[in-house]
């Protein structure tokens, strides 16, 4: 019998339920928090290698810190990638 295997999980990426997924986010200057929560119905959009893309810019609330953060997906909406600008994403393991 032939299994398709689930690619890993993101470290970076919490999937919440089916539409859900969030982010949390270290700010360079400061080191403030931000979470970022987005859908695939509002945010993710197509990419131009067939995939989806999360791509969106965010200000801390306390420093006013800024930056952006992407996510890319494959076509089944398996996080494949993440990147940011201006800070570090915070492993999911490590949120409390």
């Amino acid at each position: 019998m032939f299994f398709r295997r689930k690619p890993p999980a993101n470290p970076y990426v919490k999937q919440d339920d089916a539409n859900t997924y969030r982010v949390r986010i270290k700010t360079r200057l400061h080191g403030d928090t931000v979470e970022l929560r987005f859908t695939k119905s509002a945010h993710i959009g197509v990419s131009d290698d067939g995939g989806y893309v999360f791509r969106k810019q965010f200000v801390s609330d306390r420093h006013f810190d800024r930056g952006e953060v992407t996510v890319q997906f494959d076509s089944r909406y398996n996080v494949t990638g993440s990147d940011i600008e201006g800070g570090e994403l915070i492993p999911v393991a490590s949120w409390s």
